[in-house]
């Protein structure tokens, strides 16, 4: 791994014209500019549509199974980022995974706070169960607060009594909105994109008066135990690590099958660079590993590929 990579990467999104914390309007606008700034390469089809109500972004790369699904939930703080955003990243998990990535287009905070994205991630999954798509077959995947919101919406649907997906895998997640990790305060110098004061604000704009504690906001503090296995990646020179390695425990705590993955001297969500960092490569290829591993032990050899539609 090259030293000289990380150094470029820390540079990077240190001058970056983001503030995660700042005015929602001004900082949506730069994320999306930041995160739209490269062109997806040409073999990728992104087509818009709708599960459950639910604005949705499907991504499609070469060899995609039509009977697997990654149900993606997108970064941002609850309160920036969308779908379409978060396409160059799914694209590149899709491809690993020979798998379609459907990115879900929740709700975002001031406007809706908790539970809009809770609800919305719900009601899609629901959608695809609903067109006949199995949970074994559906994997979710979530960057950063869609890290969080994914174990929230595993917890959710396991209390409302649906299906769970076949595995979950979590990049960075945002997992404790009272940000009281120890790293929150040992890992800020470290972290080239996130402060804790701008995670304490955009917390504030997605629960409103629900207590930071609350499960279904913060899994860091949930009952986790019938969720499905787990894998959770993370840098270590990130805010965020403490949250990582206290769900991991947690996880563990109720038996849910869980690998944590620590990966030193990168940044949050280093995945998102692959183009230029090896170890996102490395990353993305052992989250592939393990989805296409938890499918494999569900698959049946004369499972056939149904046929279905992403509107509903």
């Amino acid at each position: 791994m090259s030293g000289q990579q990380r150094r470029d990467l820390d540079a990077m999104l240190r001058h970056a014209p983001l503030d995660v914390g700042g005015d929602v309007a001004e900082a949506r606008t730069v994320f999306h500019e930041m995160m739209t700034s490269i062109p997806l390469p040409p073999d990728v089809t992104t087509t818009p549509g709708q599960l459950g109500c639910v604005p949705v972004v499907t991504v499609d790369t070469p060899g995609s199974d039509p009977a697997d699904v990654l149900l993606y939930f997108h970064g941002g703080a609850y309160a920036i980022g969308s779908a379409a955003d978060a396409a160059s990243l799914a694209a590149d998990v899709s491809r690993r995974c020979g798998a379609r990535a459907v990115c879900v287009d929740y709700r975002l905070a001031p406007e809706n706070p908790f539970p809009a994205a809770v609800d919305d991630s719900v009601a899609a999954y629901s959608a695809l169960l609903d067109q006949g798509i199995p949970g074994d077959r559906i994997a979710f995947v979530g960057e950063s607060a869609g890290g969080g919101l994914t174990v929230a919406t595993l917890v959710a649907l396991r209390d409302a009594g649906l299906p769970q997906p076949s595995s979950a895998t979590v990049f960075s997640p945002w997992a404790d909105l009272t940000v009281s990790g120890a790293s929150a305060t040992s890992k800020a110098h470290l972290d080239p994109a996130l402060t804790p004061q701008a995670l304490r604000t955009r917390a504030r704009d997605y629960l409103g008066q629900t207590a930071g504690t609350e499960p279904l906001a913060s899994p860091a503090f949930a009952d986790l135990t019938g969720l499905p296995p787990l894998l959770i990646q993370v840098g270590s020179h990130e805010i965020l690590l403490d949250d990582a390695v206290r769900l991991a425990s947690r996880a563990a705590d109720h038996d849910v099958q869980v690998e944590l993955q620590v990966w030193p001297q990168v940044p949050h969500v280093f995945q998102a660079f692959a183009v230029m960092l090896d170890e996102a490569g490395e990353a993305l290829r052992s989250a592939a590993a393990f989805v296409r591993a938890h499918w494999a032990t569900t698959k049946s050899p004369t499972e056939a590929a149904p046929v279905t539609s992403l509107s509903s």
